[in-house]
């Protein structure tokens, strides 16, 4: 398999951000619909929505299908000064496309439509009961937002939430904070009006103690979808850095807590128990699954340039046990190739799924920070700029990238492309601080991209990680591999 043919994660290009993807299968091909952060951005999905869609039967060929919806359309953002949050799409019973979302912090799902699956989207309105007052406007509603849509024999389901605790969302949400959990109502066939009034369907942080949810609360993102003859309501957990699931026989009610489809730092696989010593930098992540060609995906996002304003999509291929369970998925570099990379060829540095520090790990709230030792994923260029060299920064003593998995059966080199000042070693190995396979020499001084000598690698299999560690002083930008 060339290069050309492969697949990585992130799986989108580069210079694109789109985090909260909500993956959905339309005719033949897949659709990814997510919100749209700037890179650099001073705060969430700054962007307009766009999205990005792939055959059924290629998930590697991934097209751009432009903007669809831009802020500006809202009502209540003919500015454009408010961001929109993530969204998400349906068919409606008359054929048609339905867009959901929430306008930054309003407390307010908006609706658009169009005939097509990619756009554009013209706004109809906002989500209401019968008398015309619109959903989270009623004395007592809770908060709205992150709709997720589920449709099913001319039914219509919403499901909303966002449960936080404390600074700053008191400040933001007050007294509206849900503390009950996520919620599902049923919408009429006018895809606005509430014909079912909202039922909570899963604990939050306020009401967990002593049930399943317990240390996985509902926090955001809620999703839904149906494998076989259960439905699966997906959803952000409490600490962030996962998406978990529960399982009920029906879409609006009965969920019993099911477990963790994914964590952005591998947390709770491994042996891996907290931020600390996770696998991968961690700040919130959101998704959903979606089948295609019988196997199923967890769509989700990780965290780039010290903060988690500049999210970008990443996959992985899941595994459902006869009982309906789902095993946790570890995050890869390979996640929609259908197996490991090619051992042949140049590869972006970007693709590494675990990075680490001898700092340890640390979770990117909405605060920025953490330099210092902390390496970290950015790009050279402004933010949809052309083609972006997007890159990992700032590696330092101890710092650690990690890329999963190859078929190095018959990788017999490597050599790796740095820039910075820095003298010391590059260690390469299969596996966490392991045994060193190769022992590359560092000795530069330059601000233009360097290709070090290519260095002997043997002992591969055919799923091999490899694991990059830099011992020394000063400190790399680290562009590019190349396997022999």
């Amino acid at each position: 398999m060339s290069n050309r043919q492969q697949v990585f994660n992130p799986y989108l290009p580069s210079w694109e951000y789109i985090p909260d993807g909500e993956p959905h299968k339309f005719g033949d091909r897949i659709y990814v619909y997510g919100s749209h952060d700037r890179f650099g951005g001073s705060t969430f999905c700054m962007n307009d929505y766009v999205c990005w869609s792939a055959p059924e039967t290629d998930l590697s060929d991934w097209r751009y299908e432009g903007v669809i919806y831009r802020k500006t359309q809202d009502p209540d953002n003919r500015s454009g000064r408010k961001s929109m949050y993530a969204p998400d799409v349906c068919q409606g019973p008359d054929g048609k496309y339905y867009l959901y979302y929430a306008l930054d912090f309003v407390g307010k799902i908006g609706v658009a439509v169009c005939d097509k699956p990619a756009g554009k989207y013209e706004f109809i309105g906002f989500v209401h009961y019968p008398d015309g007052t619109i959903l989270g406007r009623r004395e007592g509603d809770p908060f709205q937002f992150d709709p997720g849509l589920y449709t099913e024999d001319g039914n219509i389901y919403l499901y909303t939430g966002f449960c936080p605790k404390g600074f700053p969302f008191s400040l933001t949400i007050g007294k509206r904070i849900s503390r009950e959990g996520a919620m599902v109502m049923t919408l009429e066939q006018d895809m606005l009006t509430i014909k079912k009034p909202m039922k909570f369907i899963a604990k939050s942080i306020y009401n967990s103690q002593g049930t399943p949810y317990e240390g996985h609360e509902f926090f955001e993102a809620p999703s839904m979808r149906k494998i076989g003859d259960k439905y699966y309501f997906i959803y952000s957990s409490y600490i962030g850095h996962e998406l978990c699931y529960a399982i009920s026989d029906r879409p609006d009610g009965d969920f019993t807590f099911g477990g963790t489809l994914v964590s952005i730092g591998d947390i709770g696989l491994r042996g891996i128990m907290g931020v600390k010593d996770a696998a991968n930098y961690t700040g919130n992540t959101h998704g959903s699954i979606v089948g295609a060609c019988g196997k199923y995906y967890v769509f989700y996002h990780r965290q780039t340039n010290r903060h988690c304003f500049s999210r970008q999509a990443c996959a992985e291929e899941i595994t459902i046990r006869p009982d309906g369970h789902i095993e946790q998925a570890e995050v890869t570099s390979c996640g929609l190739n259908g197996g490991s990379l090619a051992g042949k060829g140049e590869y972006e540095a970007r693709i590494a799924c675990n990075l680490t520090s001898s700092a340890g790990g640390r979770f990117y709230g909405i605060f920025r920070g953490f330099e210092g030792a902390h390496p970290y994923f950015t790009q050279s260029g402004r933010d949809r700029e052309g083609t972006p060299d997007q890159y990992i920064a700032n590696i330092r003593n101890g710092t650690e990238a990690g890329f999963k998995y190859f078929d190095m059966t018959f990788t017999t080199g490597i050599a790796l492309t740095v820039r910075g000042k820095a003298k010391g070693q590059l260690i390469v190995s299969f596996s966490p601080c392991g045994e060193p396979v190769s022992v590359i020499p560092v000795d530069i001084n330059s601000k233009e991209w360097t290709k070090l000598p290519a260095a002997s690698v043997r002992g591969g299999s055919v799923k091999t990680a490899l694991y990059i560690r830099y011992e020394g002083t000063g400190r790399l930008d680290f562009r590019s591999f190349e396997l022999t």
